[in-house]
């Protein structure tokens, strides 16, 4: 074939292949994300068959939302399927952070708490794990979360402000000398199990940080550490490395997850009832 007629059927090929190659729809980008959610959400299930008798609350599913592409897909469970299934798609009410992990009411959502993940959640067997530390504040929530923070003067104060951000945001001297030795003190005292440490250390904290700082401390080491505690032991369960982020200095926010992980264990191990009843177990914490 002469060079200029190959040139010519190369050509053509080429604006053929381009014109009729297949286009997706909205729609169809939303049914292969839904579906490969889908997917992956019947693992989960599988998954928490086997987990379940770590707590209680691992009985109970939420709704698992995805944020993906400025909008919000809402799967919840059918407790007579025993599948989650696709609700709805909404777009996102506010800027959420690129890869999200939390949970919070969702306003599109009949502000029930939902966890809100991207679907990249889905690429560890980790990440599974983190789901469920998200559903452990869904059940926080559903409970006495509400009930416990009428009572804290850092959530009154914070109302009063219209400060919806105060548990992401709260000024805490995370850098102060005697706070950092203290806590220092407190969580080695834990690790040991010294409960004479574990007390002494415990009130030097609650005398020397204000009533804020204090009940903020709390706040976290219950709201989070308990939350960190379930995941570890479903970790510690499935044979993957237990989450000790925050352990080391220098301090922040996350300082409290760790904490309060090891301090819940502490106290459930003396008294199992507050593993369970997590209202007690805040009063305990807050008071001990």
């Amino acid at each position: 074939m002469p060079i200029k007629s190959l040139l010519h059927f190369f050509l053509i090929f080429v604006f053929s292949t381009f014109l009729f190659q297949p286009t997706f729809s909205d729609e169809n980008l939303d049914s292969l994300l839904i579906g490969e959610i889908d997917s992956s959400l019947r693992y989960l299930i599988e998954m928490q068959k086997d987990i379940r008798k770590i707590h209680p609350f691992l009985n109970e599913f939420h709704p698992v939302v995805f944020a993906e592409g400025g909008y919000l897909y809402i799967f919840d469970y059918d407790t007579l399927s025993g599948e989650y299934s696709f609700i709805k798609k909404e777009p996102v009410p506010f800027p959420l952070p690129e890869k999200v992990r939390a949970s919070f009411p969702l306003s599109v959502y009949d502000s029930r708490p939902c966890c809100i993940v991207t679907k990249d959640i889905f690429d560890s067997k980790a990440g599974y794990v983190t789901i469920f530390h998200e559903f452990m504040h869904c059940c926080q929530f559903s409970t006495c979360e509400l009930k416990i923070k009428k009572d804290l003067k850092i959530a009154q104060d914070a109302a009063k402000h219209n400060d919806y951000s105060w548990e992401l945001n709260h000024s805490f001297p995370y850098n102060d000398s005697l706070f950092v030795e203290y806590y220092s003190g407190f969580m080695e005292a834990l690790n040991n199990g010294n409960e004479a440490a574990i007390i002494e250390y415990h009130r030097k904290l609650k005398q020397h940080l204000s009533q804020v700082d204090f009940e903020y401390m709390v706040w976290l080491e219950w709201k989070e550490g308990f939350a960190r505690l379930i995941e570890n032991r479903i970790q510690s369960y499935l044979g993957i490395d237990v989450n000790q982020y925050g352990k080391e200095k220098s301090y922040n926010r996350v300082t409290f997850y760790c904490g309060g992980s090891k301090f819940i264990g502490y106290l459930s191990q003396a008294n199992p009832d507050l593993y369970t009843d997590i209202d007690a177990l805040f009063v305990k914490m807050l008071n001990y």
